[in-house]
């Protein structure tokens, strides 16, 4: 995964969602700090009066700009990463946000800014507004930053002259409006991700419906064809060991013919669940290939480490009996075992044969028994 690419677990996914959104949506934003900040120190009429604050300032709100810029999504994000840089970008905004604020309320306050009055008003305007319909993901941090960029300018106006008081009394009106927008906005943030998840999980129940079969509750032949290309690429990459064991039902027919296909589904089941029981390892991946073919991916393990279980497993299925329509069954299983080796086997598919033709040679042999793949080439 990376940071431009969705993932897949919903967690994962609402706070990459909010990451990038925000990613977005700040990369212009630092830059308006700036201008109107240039713009209020350079339409006064002597400039010169505060040249080293105006120079400070300058440097301030470019520094935060870059540092936005900068600050890039993780490469390969987890959620731990994702809220990390959430918070860490919030940090960028507040900060950028309050300073703003303060210079807002200074510039309202200060007889020497008259002339910047208007720019820091409508400076401030915009950038609330913006602010409450871009950054609502987060309600209580949306409305405290409305707060760090009104209120100074708010209180200045407030103990000002007779003349501001308009100006403080619409101010006050619209920063009521505007939490109620921010508001607004949350939820509507929220209802889209939320519309957003409930499809990202039903694409993902649909893709594990199609990644295992429904009788066993094992992983079918999509996920076999998936895994198996992959693990086969590792282990030649890697040069790691990895072996295949390929299973199938002795006289699996008969069954089906003797007692149904209800009893014919019950033995696969109980198969099935025998295979969990001796393939349990993490590392192993038992399948259903289709039909009475079963399957076990086995990632990091030798051969004879593979068949040393798939012997187990030949004989606890032997000497287990089964309860199939109210009737104790014995059934067994052919088995054939090999390990992909660099030097016979091209891809997966080299590898796959070989075992297959080591499964139908123990089904040859008399069945119940596992043979090894011939090693060719």
């Amino acid at each position: 995964m990376t940071a431009n690419s969705p993932p897949a677990d919903p967690e994962t996914f609402a706070l990459w969602r909010e990451a990038s959104d925000m990613s977005r949506r700040t990369r212009m934003g630092g830059s308006f700090y700036l201008v109107a900040w240039l713009m209020i120190w350079l339409s006064m009429s002597d400039p010169q009066q505060i040249f080293g604050y105006g120079v400070l300032g300058s440097i301030f709100f470019a520094v935060m700009l870059i540092s936005r810029w900068l600050h890039q999504l993780p490469a390969d994000p987890d959620p731990p990463a994702l809220q990390r840089w959430i918070n860490q970008h919030w940090a960028l905004i507040i900060i950028t946000t309050g300073i703003w604020g303060l210079v807002n309320g200074l510039v309202l306050h200060q007889a020497i800014f008259q002339i910047s009055h208007l720019v820091a008003i409508i400076g401030t305007i915009a950038f609330s507004t913006a602010f409450a319909f871009t950054f609502a993901m987060r309600l209580p941090r949306c409305v405290g930053v409305l707060f760090l960029l009104n209120l100074p300018g708010l209180l200045a106006l407030a103990r000002g002259t007779a003349e501001q008081q308009p100006a403080f009394i619409c101010l006050a009106i619209y920063m009521v409006y505007l939490l109620l927008a921010c508001r607004r906005s949350h939820i509507d943030y929220h209802n889209t991700l939320g519309n957003e998840l409930l499809l990202l999980r039903q694409r993902n129940d649909l893709e594990e419906l199609s990644r295992t079969d429904s009788l066993t509750q094992l992983g079918n032949r999509y996920q076999f064809n998936d895994l198996f290309q992959t693990m086969v690429a590792t282990a030649q990459r890697q040069r790691s060991p990895l072996s295949l064991v390929l299973l199938d039902i002795d006289h699996f027919k008969r069954i089906n013919d003797a007692y149904g296909h209800v009893a014919g589904d019950q033995c696969l089941q109980q198969f099935s669940e025998l295979m969990r029981q001796v393939f349990r390892r993490d590392s192993d991946v038992p399948l259903r290939l289709g039909g009475e073919e079963f399957g076990v991916i086995m990632p990091g393990t030798t051969l004879d480490q593979a068949i040393q279980l798939a012997e187990q497993f030949r004989t606890t299925l032997a000497a287990t009996q089964l309860r199939i329509e109210d009737q104790s069954v014995v059934i067994t299983t052919s088995l054939g075992a090999g390990a992909y080796i660099p030097e016979v086997d091209r891809n997966g598919d080299g590898l796959y044969r070989r075992v297959d033709a080591a499964l139908y040679q123990a089904k040859h042999d008399g069945r119940n028994c596992l043979r090894l793949a011939q090693t060719r080439g």
